[in-house]
C-alpha cells in the first residue's frame, strides 16, 4: 500500500532519449540526389522534369542528322563498291557514215572534226577523209581558211589543204582513213584503218581504199 506522501514524481523524460545515436541514418529518409523528373528541387531550377523534348524542331534535327548520316554512308558505299569495278574507256565507234558524196563541195570540209575527228578534203578527182592528228605530237591542227593550211596551235606545224606538211616540226604528212561507198550510196569511214606517208618511204595515199573516185 502506497502511504500518503511517499509517492515519488515520475522522472521527466530525457530529452536525448529520443535523439537517434550519433551517425545513425534515417531509414525512412532518401539519400542521395533525386532523379530529374521526381525532385522538386529540379523544377525549381528550371529543369524538366517530364524527360528530353519532342517538340517538332527536335524531330527535324533527328531527321537531318540521319538523311545526312545515310547519305554518308551511301556515298561511302558506292565508292567502296567503284573500287572494285574495272576501269573501261568507253571510245567513239571507228566505223561511222558522213553522209553522200554530193553534200561535199570542193576544199576541206570541217563539220566532222569535233565528232570524229577527221576532215573531209574533195579535190576535183577525188574525196578523202583526213585523220585530224598532228604528226609531230599528236594534236588537233586548226584549218586556216584565209590560208589555205591547216596549222598545229601547240608546236606550229603547217600542213597544206591535203595534210601534207611544208613547215614546223611535223615528220610527215597527216594520215588519211579508209574511205567506201555504203549500198545505199553513203561514204562509209573507217578510222581504225589510216593510210600513212612516212618519211623516206612511198606514199599510201594512192593504194585502193584511200579515196574515192567518181563520186
Amino acid at each position: 500500500m502506497t502511504v500518503p506522501g511517499s509517492e515519488q514524481p515520475n522522472p521527466s523524460p530525457n530529452p536525448d532519449a529520443a535523439k537517434p545515436a550519433a551517425g545513425a541514418v534515417d531509414a525512412t529518409k532518401y539519400v542521395g540526389t533525386p532523379a530529374v523528373g521526381t525532385s522538386k528541387a529540379a523544377a525549381a531550377g528550371g529543369l524538366s522534369s517530364t524527360g528530353p523534348s519532342n517538340t517538332e524542331i527536335d524531330q527535324r534535327r533527328r531527321r537531318l542528322v540521319w538523311v545526312a548520316v545515310t547519305a554518308f554512308l551511301t556515298a561511302w558505299f558506292l565508292a567502296f563498291f567503284r573500287f572494285f569495278l574495272p576501269r573501261t574507256l568507253f571510245e567513239p565507234n571507228t566505223v561511222f557514215k558522213i553522209g553522200y558524196p554530193s553534200e561535199f563541195a570542193l576544199g576541206v570540209d570541217t563539220k566532222f572534226q569535233q565528232k570524229f575527228r577527221i576532215w573531209v578534203d574533195r579535190t576535183p578527182d577525188r574525196v578523202f577523209v583526213i585523220y585530224a592528228r598532228c604528226t609531230h605530237l599528236g594534236c588537233t591542227p586548226d584549218w586556216k581558211p584565209s590560208e589555205n593550211k591547216f596549222k598545229c596551235p601547240c608546236h606550229g606545224s603547217g600542213y597544206d589543204s591535203e595534210g601534207i606538211n611544208f613547215e614546223g616540226p611535223a615528220p610527215r604528212p597527216m594520215d588519211r582513213a579508209h574511205v567506201e561507198l555504203a549500198p545505199d550510196g553513203q561514204i562509209i569511214v573507217d578510222t581504225s584503218r589510216l593510210y600513212q606517208w612516212p618519211k623516206g618511204q612511198p606514199s599510201k595515199f594512192n593504194d585502193p581504199g584511200a579515196f574515192l573516185t567518181g563520186v
